[in-house]
């Protein structure tokens, strides 16, 4: 009888058996069925697990009674080291009890020697069965990944809305700080809540960059500026037993790319590299210089630590999404430290020695942007502050709102607020026209275009200055004829407001 089997390829089949000859012809049973196989005989508890480990094989052919080594027992090293893999007992004895204890023990099939026509067909179905339920598993271990992916993007747009709303006051209030005082202190106490406030609402959108798989705005950023800052971060966190040390090559180094984006590769790289010294030793922060192919110039940046280091096995599976070797990670951070860096043109190369420590090396390339680039925080100016003329604000964010109409009054206007669009109709039909009305784009009652359109059956015939959200352009289209339309987009930022408020006026 012959049984061929060419979709299953070569097979390794380990052979647990304490008589050669047995052996010898189970060999030539399998060969002479057609079937391609390489073979390994063990007949001890150390030999088979190293050959587990070393030979790898596709299927076990155990004999169930020897006489110094069990055959339940090579099953229970299996079953322990490789539960999916398939294992059939061989056995001279016969009755159903012996193949029903076989069975229930965990082994896929029990094949009598004197019915060695059987074993090639039951090897085939074995090992088929075992493929087909580790593809099964593959499938729903991808969608159950696709559905988790699919739910950090709902939730990480949800939370950047959020979080933009609750930092929008990071953003107005140091320019209101500096309208009030000439103080210096002051002044740069504000610079820093609205350096803070900006950084806030980078990373919020990061979280909607990552699931969208876009790139953020890139911006001149210096090496020495972003080690810096990391070391600032991690004051707090550094445990006296770890020393941490930057080396730059040159302080002019410089590459393009999302500040906010780099300074969390870096945060995340470098804690990773604490946890992996609970015994302590040297964090060095490295950036030096490299020559690429042809004139291009490159920057490296290094992440070394002294710590437990890594196998290969783990720096294979290093950027696989939800692989972590940690109880409560995320596995998301290295392969968000790769796409930032990706994205920036660069690449990340791990070397890494268990005993010995790790070393992330980023390579980048180099700006070749001038110095002083960088735009400066406008003043404020005469003529952008008010003289009474009269804006109505529509924005169904409480905080934003009232911050709006603050600032704004603040600046010499007359201020009416309203929450939704409904309340502004009131409004219009007890007090009059407005000058002015500024409008959230991003309305879910009555949206923006159903306003200015009921804005304009009413009379009202001014300017109108829409709150766009970012990512989410509003067509100018929207507005009915006799309405002037400008746009201004989120996050807002009161230098930014009170220019196109002052603007708006005067067209």
């Amino acid at each position: 009888m012959s049984v061929k089997v060419p979709e299953l390829g070569s097979l390794r089949i380990l052979l647990v058996e304490d008589v050669p000859d047995d052996a010898a012809r189970v060999v030539a049973q399998i060969l002479a069925a057609g079937m391609e196989a390489s073979f390994q005989r063990v007949d001890e508890e150390a030999q088979l697990q190293a050959a587990l480990r070393e030979f790898r094989p596709d299927v076990v052919l155990a004999e169930l009674n020897m006489a110094g080594f069990s055959g339940f027992r090579a099953l229970d090293i299996v079953r322990q080291a490789q539960p999916e893999l398939p294992f059939l007992f061989l056995s001279s004895t016969t009755g159903e009890e012996a193949a029903v204890a076989a069975l229930q023990r965990g082994a896929s099939d029990y094949i009598l020697k004197h019915q060695p026509a059987r074993l090639p067909s039951a090897v085939a179905r074995a090992v088929r069965e075992a493929r087909a339920s580790g593809d099964r598993q593959r499938v729903e271990a991808e969608l159950m990944r696709a559905q988790r992916l699919e739910s950090l993007s709902l939730l990480a747009a949800g939370l950047s809305h959020d979080l933009r709303n609750i930092l929008q006051p990071l953003l107005i209030m140091p320019d209101l700080l500096k309208a009030r005082t000439e103080d210096p202190r002051l002044w740069h106490m504000a610079d820093i809540i609205a350096e803070c406030g900006r950084r806030g609402h980078e990373m919020a959108q990061l979280m909607l960059s990552f699931v969208r798989g876009t790139r953020s705005p890139s911006e001149r950023v210096q090496v020495q500026q972003l080690f810096e800052a990391v070391q600032l971060l991690l004051r707090g966190t550094l445990p006296d037993n770890i020393a941490l040390h930057m080396e730059t090559a040159d302080e002019a180094l410089a590459m393009d790319g999302n500040y906010t984006e780099l300074q969390q590769v870096l945060l995340n790289l470098t804690l990773n590299a604490i946890q992996a010294m609970p015994d302590g030793g040297r964090l060095t922060l490295q950036a030096t210089p490299v020559d690429g192919a042809g004139n291009a110039q490159w920057l490296c940046i290094s992440v070394i630590d002294e710590g437990t280091g890594m196998d290969a096995a783990t720096q294979e599976r290093l950027f696989a999404p939800f692989f972590t070797t940690k109880a409560d990670g995320t596995g998301l951070g290295l392969i968000s430290c790769k796409r930032i860096i990706e994205s920036c043109g660069g690449r990340i190369q791990v070397s890494s020695v268990q005993g010995q420590g790790s070393r992330f090396d980023l390579h980048l390339p180099v700006s070749e942007r001038a110095e002083g680039t960088e735009a400066t925080e406008a003043m404020l100016h005469p003529e952008m502050l008010g003289r009474g003329q009269s804006i109505l604000v529509v924005d169904g964010e409480t905080t934003r709102l009232s911050l709006l109409g603050n600032a704004l009054s603040s600046q010499g206007y007359q201020l009416e607020l309203a929450a939704d669009g409904a309340a502004a109709l009131r409004w219009m039909q007890q007090a009059g026209m407005p000058q002015l009305v500024i409008v959230d784009g991003g309305s879910p009652l009555l949206s923006a275009s159903d306003l200015l359109q009921e804005l304009a059956a009413q009379g009202y015939s001014g300017p109108a200055l829409l709150l766009e959200e970012e990512g989410v352009p509003v067509p100018v289209e929207i507005a009915p004829a006799g309405i002037v339309l400008h746009v201004l987009r989120k996050p807002l930022e009161m230098q930014q407001v009170f220019r196109s408020v002052s603007v708006a006026l005067r067209g």
